[in-house]
């Protein structure tokens, strides 16, 4: 592979793969220092890639790995402390808690789902990802995206009415 074939690589796909860890980590600066790590990983190891799926999927499990690699390496539970200072005077420590246990109801109702279809469902409402482009990057069509997005809509819902009970 040449240098242009790289450059070509790259102008296609940072962008997917920019948005994709974005979703995952909710933060803009990691999600770009990632996308990076992603091109250099890939590129260091470009003889591995053997054409069994589509370049896309291949450079997202790239950064999906460095992102859990990062988890692991660091403490993502506790709140940073740029969070709490940026919080308005207006707000108050318990609206802080609101927002956050809401998020982690929702996070946990994911859990019910299926890896495949979590990631759907990430990825469309953390990332903004299209339909097309979350069919692209898990190597389905758009329809597939269109389909699991709302058949794990219709679980979480169901499962959330089930816990109101």
């Amino acid at each position: 592979m040449n240098k242009d074939d790289i450059e070509k690589i790259y102008c296609e796909y940072i962008e997917l793969v920019y948005k994709y860890l974005l979703c995952l980590t909710g933060d803009a600066c990691m999600a770009e220092e990632l996308s990076q790590e992603t091109f250099y990983q890939a590129i260091k190891g470009i003889d591995r890639f053997r054409g069994e799926c589509k370049i896309s999927v291949w450079l997202c499990q790239i950064g999906k790995n460095l992102w859990y690699k990062e988890l692991r390496s660091k403490n993502r539970n506790a709140i940073p402390l740029d969070d709490i200072i940026e919080m308005n005077s207006d707000d108050s420590v318990e609206d802080y808690y609101i927002l956050n246990s809401e998020k982690i109801e929702l996070f946990m109702s994911l859990q019910c789902l299926d890896s495949i279809s979590r990631e759907v469902v990430y990825l469309r409402i953390t990332g903004e990802l299209s339909f097309a482009q979350i069919g692209k990057i898990l190597g389905k069509s758009e329809n597939w995206a269109r389909v699991s997005f709302y058949r794990s809509k219709l679980k979480i819902m169901k499962g959330m009415k089930k816990d109101e009970s």
